[in-house]
């Protein structure tokens, strides 16, 4: 793999990186506020991340 697409894959990882860091504070938070939603959050939370992360694997399979 050349040097463009490693800085591609890199950029790739941090972005899925930090939005996976985002969805589970702001989860975290609102959990800590209404504490009776728990389980509709965390279903929310796992949907959002898990679709976050297929996305950032095809975007590492198309960049390749």
């Amino acid at each position: 793999m050349e040097i463009p697409g490693l800085v591609g894959a890199g950029l790739i990882v941090i972005g899925a990186g930090i939005g996976l860091g985002k969805i589970g504070g702001s989860a975290m938070e609102a959990i800590a506020r209404q504490p009776e939603a728990t389980g509709k959050i965390q279903t929310a939370m796992i949907i959002i991340a898990a679709l976050l992360e297929g996305l950032a694997f095809a975007a590492l399979i198309l960049g390749k």
